[in-house]
């Protein structure tokens, strides 16, 4: 491929900045990125010092980056102004965290009045900064969650509590307690969303950074042209497939995301796929990975502790249900490709492969550690640090090698002034990949921000556990209404805690139920619940996931939330197809496994085609209208309902099958 990798979204990069808020950018973007590596591979900091310093570059940044009235108008003198007290108030809020940590700490709970108006400046600075970063959406959820912490008898607005249902009564929270849940506890601003931003999100976008500037990133487009080119959407089948693998092993949704997204990204974005399509692709593939076996996530470890049944009979139980999650996401995959007219490229048209190894096989190195270090179990954080490190070190060590010796050759000779020139641009090449790491990370960072908002008041309130007692009592005895409600509570669960304890958490509260009261296998309900728990990842407004891939997509973090979130849903028709047709967990003839097996898949295959209204040409509303009905027969535990429902989807794509063929056949 002669042509250069697309250049990089650089939010921001629009506004009409002047020559000393350019400068200051670049100033505070490569402070902070120089501050993430120092944390992650040199020296680690605490919780709340990573959290708050990061945070408080990243507002600077954002205040910097986004003018008050929009990129499009210039500042002016009130705008200035506004945007220098914003600033200051990102300093206050990651600095006073940072110098009055141990005091804080020491007055658990007898909060000064000092701290509790650096938390309300705080709290008003992260929506302003994540209105301009990320949208107005997010910050209007996030004023919500506040607002319904005051609604109460006790809290500081007693009268919108009277326009709550009952259910969703509580006592309220004056302005002290709630500054000391979203600022100064562990449940809030700086949670568990800024932690996973602060750490191995920010320093794998990093790294998707340095790929760029150093020209591997190409190296890797040119890779996935020469293997995949000619098929339709190869470069997104290979993250799904990638994912598939690193996920089980990486142990965590996120992780995957900015490890495989770093490279699959750029590839989708140039096959065609828009950029929160290629980052949803990712984050839905990725948040596939848990449920993978063998680790799934550690799941499969837990899972087997509370059943009391064997290790690999978990492992060996969930491969089917993981096979069919996959199948979904790739045909997703393939027909948005035949959707968009994606075509495979002629062979005469696509790098050589053996051409492209030989030029850029060092660039393999870095892949190679990062896969390794992720298999030893090293810190995703750590992971990404060395990733870069042996990034530079390659691109380095490339340039000595042509420099020293291929570049005399060709009638360039080795002499001081080449030298220093050298060093120089290479120096400059290191500050753009800080500055683009750090403005490629602010949207994302901002969006964990605000989420931790939301999560604060969740755990404040108690909404979560009121959700999970709500659901079961509304679906009245019914099993349907019952894993609905499962799902939802999993959601609000998942807003304030990982995936690991948002299923034990869960587990406890409805485990019993579904097995004692509507007759759903221990095993079963444990995997229900287990899936479930993953839909956090994918689902806005608290799709970390998401937000991941629209980090490295350059994508807006809610639209990209919204793709991973339609791509993913295997998670829920998956282990509704568990449930009503408990034989491919529990066991049953050889015969029946098999007709299940392919009956499920063809099930959600057609599910992703009457979703997209395309398989192998465009499907008709009436065909699409048929497909539901027979979409819900192969779920239904009735031999009938499953020979009728597969007969109707069999007839549907062979028709739209042939319907494409004749309609391809005259042109």
């Amino acid at each position: 491929m002669s042509e250069s990798p697309a250049s990089p979204v650089v939010p921001g990069s629009q506004a009409n900045h002047s020559k000393i808020v350019l400068w200051l950018i670049s100033l505070v973007a490569i402070g902070l990125s120089l501050f993430q590596l120092y944390s992650a591979g040199i020296q680690p900091l605490g919780l709340f010092y990573q959290r708050s310093i990061h945070l408080a570059l990243v507002m600077m940044l954002a205040f910097l980056m986004f003018p008050v009235f929009g990129p499009s108008r210039g500042r002016g003198p009130v705008g200035a102004l506004i945007d220098l007290v914003f600033f200051c108030g990102a300093v206050v809020t990651g600095g006073y965290m940072a110098l009055y940590l141990d005091e804080i700490i020491n007055r658990a709970g007898f909060w000064s009045q000092t701290d509790i108006w650096v938390g309300i400046i705080a709290t008003v600075t992260v929506l302003e900064a994540s209105r301009r970063a990320v949208g107005l959406g997010m910050t209007i959820i996030g004023m919500i969650a506040i607002l319904y912490a005051f609604a109460g008898p006790r809290g500081e607005l007693p009268w919108l509590g009277q326009f709550l249902p009952g259910i969703l009564e509580h006592r309220g929270y004056n302005l002290d307690r709630l500054v000391g849940q979203l600022y100064l506890g562990q449940e809030g601003i700086f949670g568990l969303p800024m932690g996973v931003a602060a750490t191995y999100i920010f320093i794998f976008v990093l790294f998707g950074a340095f790929l760029e500037i150093t020209g591997a990133g190409k190296f890797f487009i040119d890779l996935a042209y020469a293997a995949t080119g000619r098929q339709r959407g190869g470069p997104a089948k290979a993250a799904v497939i990638a994912s598939a693998g690193m996920g089980s092993i990486s142990g965590s949704a996120i992780a995957n995301v900015v490890t495989t997204g770093a490279f699959t990204i750029p590839l989708m974005k140039r096959l065609g796929y828009k950029p929160h399509q290629a980052g949803g692709i990712e984050a839905a593939a990725s948040t596939g990975g848990q449920i993978m076996p063998p680790l799934m996530g550690a799941g499969a470890f837990l899972i087997a502790e509370y059943t009391r049944l064997p290790y690999l009979e978990v492992v060996k139980v969930s491969i089917l249900p993981a096979f069919m999650y996959f199948g979904t996401v790739y045909l997703f995959v393939h027909i948005i490709a035949l959707k968009e007219g994606m075509q495979g490229m002629a062979k005469e048209e696509l790098p050589q492969m053996s051409d492209v190894l030989k030029h850029g096989w060092h660039f393999l190195l870095p892949l190679a550690v990062l896969v390794w270090l992720l298999v030893m179990n090293m810190s995703p954080m750590r992971v990404g640090y060395y990733a870069i490190v042996c990034m530079l070190v390659v691109a380095v060590l490339r340039f000595a090698v042509w420099f020293l010796f291929v570049a005399p050759k060709e009638g360039q000779p080795v002499n001081a002034q080449r030298l220093a020139l050298a060093c120089r641009n290479g120096l400059m090449k290191l500050l753009e990949g800080l500055e683009l790491g750090a403005r490629n990370a602010v949207a994302v960072t901002m969006a964990c921000a605000v989420a931790g908002i939301i999560v604060g008041v969740v755990g404040l309130t108690g909404l979560g556990l009121k959700f999970s007692a709500m659901m079961l009592a509304f679906s009245n005895g019914h099993l349907l209404l019952a894993l609905i409600m499962v799902l939802l509570a999993s959601l609000v669960l998942g807003m304030g805690l990982p995936v690991t304890a948002s299923y034990i958490v869960l587990i406890v509260l409805v485990g019993p139920a579904l097995s004692n009261e509507f007759g759903v296998p221990l095993l079963i309900a444990h995997l229900v619940v287990f899936w479930y728990s993953q839909d956090s990842n994918v689902t806005p407004p608290i799709a970390l996931a998401g937000f991941a891939g629209a980090a490295i997509a350059g994508a807006k973090p809610m639209e990209t939330s919204f793709q991973s979130w339609k791509f993913a849903k295997g998670l829920y028709l998956v282990p509704l197809f568990m449930v009503y047709n408990p034989e491919i967990i529990i066991g049953g003839p050889v015969w029946l496994l098999i007709w299940k097996g392919v009956t499920g898949l063809l099930a959600l295959g057609a599910f992703a085609a009457t979703l997209e209204g395309y398989l192998f040409t465009r499907i008709l509303l009436w065909q699409r209208l048929l497909l539901l009905p027979a979409i819900v027969g192969v779920f239904l535990p009735s031999m009938m309902f499953d020979v009728a429902g597969a007969a109707v989807m069999a007839a549907i794509i062979g028709f739209n099958y042939w319907e494409s063929r004749r309609v391809a056949t005259p042109a």
